[in-house]
């Protein structure tokens, strides 16, 4: 996959400005949000992630490393954290845990926690970090977090999950830079695919499910033993993003445009898909987050980003759909 230059980021800021479907206000846990997209008011071109909590919602951009921010309910979201800032120059994965934010940094095998107000907690590099196209591919993609606080994540072309332990999570911001740990190894990688992307932690601590992009399988790690177990579903080839809620997972499927509702059962052995819809303007759906009774969705582009392909909309939005 290689990286495109675009030469219409320089229109892409003013554009950005475009005013979008009206939202009803709403906050707190139980808030109810409108049918409408979230419009991304700033330099955060190709929002590959989303993640949301009971006041603000969250995005990345996998172009420069810009985070932008908005109140649930508002119109747009504005910028946060400025591209380029402590080295995050790309930013997949973006999760919230308490006061601090999570953001896994794609191609350059860094890994940022920043408190809410933007300090930076720590930053980290994968092991036997080469600079890019010089040596083992990495592809920092996506993270969870267990219930005890401990944070795993996802490298989508190292067989592994990486760990960082709570209390580094919940650290005074020093702006400290670490190396990432491996704490298990994944099968069935294949070199030179994408391969581990999403994944969730389940509610009661016990273990991971990841999809893999490429072959669409879902898998279960148990976190006492490492011992990792295919589950019995459908592929759902493209799989990005994931959420969880309860026993069903929301899949992101990006290359198909859709959101895939999958049922776990039988201690998470085996996956029902009850539905995989779309939506107008469904634009390489990567990223998927629960918001209350909603669900916000990416509409990254990453087609464009990555192959090439005609840019759709100098507009990047953050779709907000119902539950299923």
């Amino acid at each position: 996959m290689m990286r495109r230059t675009l030469v219409t980021l320089a229109t892409t800021a003013a554009v950005l400005t475009a005013a979008t479907t009206p939202a009803a206000a709403a906050t707190g846990r139980n808030h109810k949000q409108g049918p409408y997209p979230l419009t991304i008011n700033g330099p955060n071109a190709f929002p590959e992630s989303v993640a949301a909590d009971n006041t603000s919602i969250y995005t990345g951009s996998i172009d420069d490393g810009a985070v932008d921010r908005g109140h649930l309910g508002a119109k747009t979201l504005e910028p946060f954290l400025p591209p380029g800032t402590d080295g995050r120059t790309q930013v997949t994965g973006i999760k919230i845990v308490g006061d601090r934010l999570l953001v896994a940094g794609a191609f350059t095998g860094r890994f940022f926690i920043y408190t809410k107000t933007g300090k930076l907690v720590a930053s980290y590099t994968v092991p036997n970090a080469t600079p890019p196209n010089t040596g083992e591919k990495t592809l920092v993609n996506d993270e969870a977090v267990t219930p005890d606080g401990d944070v795993y994540i996802t490298d989508s072309f190292r067989a592994v999950v990486y760990r960082i332990p709570a209390a580094e999570v919940h650290a005074p911001a020093t702006g400290r830079h670490r190396t990432l740990q491996v704490a298990y190894h994944l099968p069935d990688y294949v070199a030179g695919t994408s391969n581990g992307n999403g994944i969730v932690a389940t509610p009661d601590g016990k273990s991971l499910i990841i999809g893999y992009w490429s072959s669409g399988a879902l898998y279960r790690l148990t976190l006492a033993t490492g011992e990792v177990r295919k589950i019995d579903a459908p592929p759902l080839t493209s799989d990005d993003g994931i959420a969880l809620r309860g026993n069903t997972l929301y899949i992101a499927r990006s290359v198909n445009n859709e959101i895939a509702t999958v049922r776990l059962s039988h201690h998470d052995t085996r996956a029902t898909v009850v539905s995989e819809r779309t939506y107008p303007g469904a634009d390489t759906t990567t990223g998927v987050a629960v918001s209350g009774d909603r669900l916000l969705v990416t509409n990254s582009q990453m087609d464009t980003y990555l192959y090439g392909a005609p840019l759709t909309s100098p507009v990047f939005t953050v779709e907000n759909l119902p539950l299923e």
